[in-house]
């Protein structure tokens, strides 16, 4: 048994570590190369990005989801996984075979009212309480839900109701879905690659009739009008394509000068010759819509080696990012910091009862916490190359960042203090914000460019970096505050001391040579008191940072703006965050809250941070209300709930508490009553 719990952590971790490596391995693709044609760069949002991130950001705007279920299944049937059409290969169909896409379940209705106004109760899949519904099922409707988008995007956003938001939102999902299905050939083409055949071999036939035509001499109508039809089809391509995916013919003159197909196409008529671009993607559109592999396969390669020795960066800037998506490290961090903080708990819980197996857990723990903040560090760094900015740039990536600050934190506090709270905490803290930016993603692209407002320099960066470090200290002084209250009020633990001796033991069971997992009182540990001494610390480590933060936030704001300060709801929120760390140092230096009170105050703090951080960003005023988002609202509020239930639950007083209670010493039997006397009953402490 000891020597398996000596190599548990070590067989955790090779179990994470060769999932990420099988996740990384290139995966054969018998038929289409759909990897490929991923991979391809495109412009849109003013970044290049290759066609897989646009399919990606598209099903999440549309569906919540990054991929389209093909089969369904129960919430219980855990052991089965699903066919999904991913991102890539949905947006194929939806771009080269709109007639199958437009079969797939990807529009999102969930309120009752808007169902009712659609008439869509009896159709649709239901999962976990959501409606998904196919183009061909709302396709009677388009009509009614772009007019109830219409009337809802009048309102200003703090004002729409959730029917109102619901409406907009499956409105732009709507419009999105025919722009892209007009984003590389015509929405009705069954053979593309003919037609654009056709048309070049009517083009200078046409254009000499409407030269002619404008020149006031006889043309040839026939063939002007032969031109004249398929350019119509063509000038609504134009006007609706989403992604810029014809690339310019000399990158040295105009490298961003990119045209979607529709805007290439009526080029075509001015410039006498189709764009070699739009030969291979039509070329690509025939044989995919016709299930020819082979020939779609080799129009790929063509136009990669084409485009390669042109846009040699493009190309691998599209590689990477799709590489990016199909690791999904952050997904990956994120669900093995889940797996550590249950380890963590495992040994917490034992720590007193099963020394050895506490410590193989704690192991454990921190080896996933290190691995999974490896994957996270890597993802970060990779993401930062890729958009060639400082880390934080949205509030997506802000999440990112911060997560990443409480991580290291937490390992580092773990380093010190060797019990498992400081890996539990950045655990948790780990998952925690990664849901909030995975959540924050289903708004499309986290990679956008930033707002000119935004534009970096040398204090941007600077407060940037200050500023989410202090928001990641804050809200760990406040996790480490709910682990106090859950311990103390849960558990005997706050209170235990483990003696030298007791840590020499737990050495020789687990086989590790340990230091003193606690700084030593009198020979005895105790965790409360360290768990004192951690909040504290990190609570001025928190106050230095958020003053840092705001002061170099001001000096950038008077540099780009021309003011230092200006009262703006950013603002107000950073500096609240300095006054409240404050006031928790000062009213724990003058006496006037201990322990629990210092608990309590962090956990506020934790209601504090995450109003600065992107609750005033709901008001929707102020220089900073570009990252407004209100579908947060209702998140905000349940994580503000939760803080100030742990508040009250550490409000209760301490003979409720589990490690306060008081435990009577062992006494010697007593002897034998005298005859006569009456036995009284055992006093009990409460």
């Amino acid at each position: 048994m000891k020597h398996l719990l000596r190599l548990t952590p070590w067989l955790l971790l090779a179990l994470f570590v060769a999932e990420l490596v099988f996740a990384m391995l290139p995966r054969p693709e018998p038929t289409f190369h759909l990897r490929a044609f991923g991979r391809l760069p495109v412009l849109l949002n003013g970044r290049v990005q290759p066609f897989d991130s646009v399919g990606r950001n598209g099903l999440l705007q549309i569906r919540d989801t990054a991929s389209v279920p093909l089969e369904e299944k129960k919430a219980y049937q855990f052991w089965k996984h699903p066919k999904k059409l991913k991102a890539t290969e949905w947006l194929l169909e939806v771009m080269m075979k709109p007639e199958t896409a437009d079969t797939r379940p990807i529009f999102l209705i969930h309120h009752p009212e808007l169902l009712s106004e659609l008439k869509l109760e009896e159709k649709g899949v239901e999962k976990s309480g959501l409606r998904y519904y196919t183009f061909n099922e709302i396709s009677a409707v388009t009509a009614v839900i772009q007019e109830q988008g219409r009337q809802a995007g009048q309102l200003e956003a703090q004002q729409r109701n959730a029917f109102q938001r619901q409406a907009l939102k499956l409105a732009n999902a709507v419009m999105l879905y025919d722009r892209l299905k007009n984003s590389l050939q015509p929405a009705d083409a069954q053979d593309f690659a003919k037609e654009l055949a056709e048309f070049e071999r009517v083009l200078p036939a046409g254009m000499a009739a409407f030269n002619a035509r404008e020149a006031g001499q006889s043309f040839d109508p026939t063939a002007l009008q032969a031109m004249l039809l398929p350019l119509r089809r063509f000038q609504r391509m134009a006007e609706m394509a989403y992604p810029l995916i014809v690339p310019p013919l000399d990158p040295a003159a105009a490298r961003d000068q990119w045209s979607n197909a529709g805007a290439a196409l009526m080029e075509t008529a001015h410039a006498s010759q189709v764009h070699p671009a739009l030969k291979w993607f039509a070329t690509m559109a025939t044989a995919f819509h016709q299930n020819r592999p082979d020939e779609f396969n080799r129009a790929v390669d063509e136009y990669t080696q084409w485009l390669r020795p042109k846009l040699g960066q493009e190309v691998g800037k599209g590689r990477a990012e799709f590489f990016h998506n199909q690791v999904l490290a952050f997904k990956r961090a994120m669900i093995t910091y889940l797996f550590a903080f249950v380890l963590a708990g495992a040994g917490l819980l034992s720590l007193t009862v099963w020394p050895a197996f506490a410590e193989s857990m704690r192991r454990s723990a921190l080896f996933l916490v290190s691995f999974a903040l490896l994957v996270h560090t890597a993802a970060l760094v990779f993401r930062m190359v890729l958009e060639g900015r400082p880390p934080v740039t949205n509030l997506y990536s802000s999440a990112i960042f911060i997560g990443w600050g409480c991580v290291v934190l937490g390992v580092i506090l773990e380093r010190i203090y060797r019990v498992g709270i400081g890996v539990a905490v950045a655990a948790i803290t780990g998952f925690i914000t990664l849901i909030i930016a995975h959540n924050l993603a289903l708004g499309g692209d986290t990679m956008e460019m930033m707002r000119a407002v935004l534009d970096s320099n040398f204090w941007l960066t600077v407060h940037v970096l200050t500023i989410t470090i202090g928001y990641s200290t804050a809200f760990l002084a406040g996790f480490l505050g709910i682990v106090y209250i859950l311990l103390g009020v849960l558990t005997p633990l706050l209170t235990r001391r483990l003696s030298p001796q007791g840590a020499a033991a737990l050495s020789t069971a687990t086989g590790v040579s340990m230091s003193p997992p606690l700084p030593t009182d009198a020979g005895q540990i105790e965790l409360g008191k360290a768990l004192t001494k951690m909040v504290y610390g990190i609570l001025c480590f928190a106050m230095l940072f958020s003053f840092v933060g705001t002061v170099t936030g001001g000096i950038w704001a008077d540099q780009s703006w021309g003011r230092f300060w200006g009262w703006d709801p950013k603002e107000n929120g950073a500096l609240i965050i300095v006054l409240w760390i404050a006031a928790i140092l000062h009213a724990r230096w003058g006496g006037v809250i201990r322990e629990r009170g210092l608990m309590g105050m962090a956990i506020f703090g934790n209601v504090v941070t995450s109003y600065s951080w992107f609750g005033v960003n709901m008001l929707g005023i102020g220089l900073h209300s570009y990252g407004f988002m209100d579908a947060a609202f209702k998140w905000l509020m349940l994580f503000v709930v939760s803080q100030l239930f742990f508040i009250a639950l550490g409000c209760v007083p301490t003979q409720y508490w589990r490690s306060f209670r008081p435990t009577l010493p062992p006494q010697a039997p007593s002897p034998t009553p005298p005859l006569g006397d009456q036995p009284t009953g055992a006093s009990v402490g409460n």
